[in-house]
């Protein structure tokens, strides 16, 4: 009855695992958007950044930036997490595949019968063994989800690749069992048993349902929507009479600085940023969730007063506040990634008369609940005043994803040196290398200014004796250089001419800048440049993000 019996192998058990791997998926996401338990993808995506090589790493995220800015789906930062989700679960795929392979592979060399339900449920068991160790070694979870939070973490990473083991191994099982069935002629009734059905079909059925649990599962996971971030009232403090001054709100300062001259062109971003939309750019998928009543500051290191604060004891410091621009590195040359709020906080020179630095102290390291860290010269810390300690952005406390508890403002730097999520200060006796610096950033991080047009404002053109007339539109920044100049040029041999700016909010923010064109109809290139406060005119070279900022004129082309 009975011959050779042909068990699966590897390229089977590589379907089989892709096949399997996508309900797991989506497993995980339910899982993760109804209780809270770990989303392994995106704890993949966290940990590929520390274990690639530096070149790989970052020809990788520079061909992301490049495909998500081509497609334009979404802004940059909003679009960038879930496509690193997506290569999280795409290099979970790829694992599933590779283990359920190497099972399968093995079991068809094994005489044993049960070989392929044990390699299966073994490679499975192990590679959720993996998958936890990764888990647990993750900063983020290490500071946030201790005990017994992270042994149900554990458990439930080692039950769903288990049941991932097993469901390979039955699928084993049951083509092993296809291929040992002769078919025979069936009776007159026509009917074909179980046994006998063929593996395509077999396989086509295990592929359906796979799809069936795994759409339930995405469908789960996202309809799990984020709940909202309380907005807490900060407490009323009294601090000195020259930080009450600073401290102004919003309103007031917008009041304060209006030109009544200057009309932006429609179209131009809005000065101030609203919160919602302010960008994003994090190492992890998931800001770190950190109680603000049990979060302390240890400042330790080289100090004369080693201290620990609480939240509450930053708040009832002498406070600094101020409209801020802040912009990442990664933006490309009229990219989205740069924003503009109010920050509150502690000025960092209020902090190093607390604790009275030792001579020997060279730099303040900073530690943070995502795995970051960065280094600050101690010189610059004594030379700039303006460096600040805060606790809350828009007059209320941080939100989670923008940094909570407290992150650091230091002018005319990129945000890659501006670390959030803080846990621990330490002043060392040398600088080192920070966490973007040592996978091939600048270690200065210097904003490079650029101009930016941001609309052309057709639909808003006007005449003047007899001629028309079209607004233009758009920001310059350069850090806390300020802007003196911007001008724009229309086609590659025209004149450049100075457009009019409208003061900034404060002396830390971009310009928003306005050039009302005269008119030509066809096909129009148009370019921008700045000149900051210090008369240095913006690069027109154009260069790539990595590693010092992106520069280069902003241009757009129109038919109008």
């Amino acid at each position: 009855m009975e011959s050779n019996v042909k068990k699966p192998g590897l390229l089977t058990g590589v379907g089989v695992g892709i096949l399997l791997s996508l309900p797991l998926v989506g497993l995980f996401s339910a899982v993760n958007a109804l209780f809270g338990l770990p989303l392994v993808p995106s704890d993949l995506m966290d940990t590929l950044p520390n274990v690639l090589p530096v070149e790989l790493l970052n020809f990788g995220k520079e061909q992301m930036v490049n495909l998500l800015t081509t497609l334009n789906l979404a802004r940059l930062d909003v679009a960038a997490k879930p496509a690193e989700l997506i290569i999280g679960t795409f290099t979970l795929i790829a694992l599933c595949a590779v283990a359920i392979g190497a099972a399968y592979f093995f079991a068809r060399r094994s005489a044993n019968p049960t070989a392929g339900q044990n390699f299966s449920l073994g490679a499975g068991l192990a590679l959720g063994g993996v998958m936890a160790l990764i888990h647990a070694a993750l900063p983020a979870v290490q500071f946030s989800r201790t005990g017994g939070l992270l042994f149900y973490d554990t458990a439930f990473i080692l039950l769903a690749f288990g049941a991932f083991g097993y469901a390979a191994g039955w699928v084993h099982s049951r083509l092993t069992a296809i291929n040992a069935v002769q078919v025979t002629p069936v009776a007159a009734a026509g009917e074909v048993s179980a046994q006998q059905l063929d593996r395509r079909q077999f396989l086509v059925r295990v592929g359906g349902s796979a799809a069936v649990l795994t759409v339930a599962g995405a469908v789960v996971g996202l309809s799990g929507t984020p709940t909202e971030e309380a907005v807490v009232e900060l407490p009323d403090v009294d601090p000195n009479a020259a930080a009450a001054e600073v401290e102004e709100s919003v309103a007031q300062v917008v009041a304060a600085t209006y030109d009544p001259n200057f009309e932006a062109a429609a179209g131009t971003r809005d000065e101030y940023t609203p919160l919602a939309e302010h960008y994003r750019i994090d190492i992890v998928q998931n800001p770190p969730e950190i109680d603000g009543v049990a979060w302390r500051l240890p400042i330790t290191g080289l100090v004369a007063n080693p201290v620990e604060w609480t939240l509450d004891d930053l708040r009832e410091m002498p406070s600094v506040s101020q409209i801020i621009t802040m912009s990442c590195i990664s933006n490309p040359v009229g990219g989205p990634l740069i924003s503009t709020t109010k920050w509150t906080g502690v000025p960092m020179s209020y902090i190093l008369e607390q604790v009275q630095p030792s001579p020997d102290a060279v730099a303040l390291k900073i530690t943070c609940a995502d795995g970051f860290d960065e280094y600050v010269r101690l010189d610059l810390l004594n030379s700039e005043s303006r460096i600040m300690l805060a606790y809350a952005w828009d007059d209320r406390p941080l939100l989670q994803k923008h940094g909570f508890p407290v992150r650091i403002h230091i002018p005319d730097l990129y945000g890659m040196k501006q670390p959030k999520w803080i846990t621990n200060f330490e002043f060392v006796s040398e600088w080192d290398e920070g966490y973007w610096v040592r996978r091939g950033w600048s270690a200065v991080a210097s904003v490079q200014h650029t101009a930016v047009i941001d609309t052309i404002a057709t639909t808003e053109s006007y005449e003047v004796d007899g001629k028309r007339f079209v607004p233009i539109g758009g920001m310059a920044y350069a850090g806390a250089r300020g802007i003196s100049k911007v001008e724009v040029r229309i086609g590659d041999q025209g004149e450049w001419q100075e457009a009019t700016l409208k003061e900034p909010l404060s002396d830390r923010t971009w310009f928003l800048w306005r050039y009302d064109w005269e008119y030509v109809a066809g096909a129009q290139r148009f370019y921008v440049r700045c000149i900051d406060g210090t008369g240095v005119e913006q690069i027109e070279r154009s260069t790539p993000v990595r590693p010092d900022g992106a520069t280069g004129y902003h241009q757009k082309f129109q038919i109008v």
